[in-house]
């Protein structure tokens, strides 16, 4: 049986992954070892639910890293350091946030980690384990409706307020183009990106360049044409999937925020009225569910997850932030090179 120790308590582990930790924890409680969640983040005081440790070295003697799984919950900046100090103290089951990495360069660094330390890293992307995205890749699997001719996805919302609290996120395309990225990897596979857009966030004079919204348009290697955009300073919140296919038009909308956990879908079909089906979706309670199931097994049993997928999304996020701005990123001979260290060692 396992324990818990989430690595930093801002929005994310302590709002997100604690209270879905505790449903899961009611819900499944031959997965844990007894005893509480430990948490560890020096900038917050004490969480309900979870025990405080001044250190992640106070953590490791307390419960057997080896029996542990950590939730990295830090910032995107620097994951590669927090890796290496939790693997240094014994940790190997790791969840960590999206993005794994900001770059190609921190992108190997973690690679290089994994294979030195046996790292068994999960990012944590929600979708991915959504009731919702299983319906659609069930869909595009069976071939019920023919092929898949292209996808959009929206993700759109006000973040003002917790983007300026917590400027953590380099740009829009960190925030939540992740998840979307993971679903339409997962349904059309590898791809190119063919354009790329960033725009500033404006509020009462201040001005964050590359943190209000972001386009990309993605080319997959089995023809399928993506639309991605994320708009952080509309009015309203909306998550929207639509799958064109040969012969209907799938549309899904995810649960906005962790108030409602509802998921729908609608299916048009040419000359027919479109069906809409309304169903549960708590993702991110069914990814960590999932997470700690297949953590349980030892080693050898263990499939070997999504990660392949997590590496492309990153690989497409790099080149995304390429094309707005090419000065920061290496150049294309350096990109490729480390692409290809990455491609050995997490292949491995």
């Amino acid at each position: 049986m396992l324990h818990t120790l989430i690595v930093g308590l801002g929005r994310s582990g302590r709002g997100l992954h604690a209270p879905s930790l505790a449903k899961v924890r009611a819900a499944a409680p031959g997965l844990f070892a007894a005893g509480p969640v430990m948490g560890h983040d020096p900038r917050v005081g004490e969480v309900d639910g979870i025990r405080k440790v001044a250190s992640l070295e106070d953590a490791a003697r307390r419960r057997p890293p080896r029996d542990t799984v950590v939730h990295l919950c830090t910032p995107p900046h620097l994951r590669a350091r927090a890796l290496e100090r939790l693997a240094g103290l014994g940790y190997r089951r790791i969840i960590v946030e999206k993005p794994l990495a900001l770059d190609l360069m921190e992108l190997a660094a973690i690679a290089r980690l994994r294979r030195r330390w046996g790292l068994d890293l999960t990012v944590a992307t929600p979708w991915s384990a959504s009731t919702l995205s299983a319906r659609l890749l069930a869909v595009r699997r069976s071939g019920a409706f023919g092929s898949l001719r292209a996808a959009t996805v929206l993700q759109h919302k006000p973040r003002f307020t917790r983007t300026l609290e917590s400027p953590g996120h380099p740009t829009a395309f960190d925030i939540e183009v992740p998840h979307a990225l993971a679903v339409v990897v997962t349904l059309a596979g590898g791809a190119d990106v063919a354009a790329a857009e960033l725009d500033d966030m404006v509020l009462d004079g201040t001005r964050l360049p590359g943190l209000g919204g972001a386009r990309m348009d993605l080319v997959h290697h089995t023809g399928v044409l993506t639309r991605l955009e994320s708009d952080l300073t509309a009015p309203l919140r909306e998550r929207r999937i639509v799958l064109e296919f040969d012969e209907a038009v799938l549309t899904g909308h995810y649960p906005c925020s962790e108030t409602d956990h509802t998921a729908q879908l609608s299916v048009a079909l040419p000359g027919r009225e479109a069906t809409r089906s309304v169903f549960p979706d708590d993702a991110l309670t069914a990814f960590l569910r999932s997470c700690y199931t297949r953590y349980s097994r030892p080693w050898g049993e263990r499939d070997r997850g999504d990660l392949p997928v997590h590496v492309e999304a990153v690989r497409l996020l790099v080149e995304a932030k390429r094309l707005c701005s090419p000065d920061p990123y290496p150049a294309y001979s350096e990109r490729r090179e480390v692409a290809g260290e990455v491609d050995s060692v997490v292949g491995a």
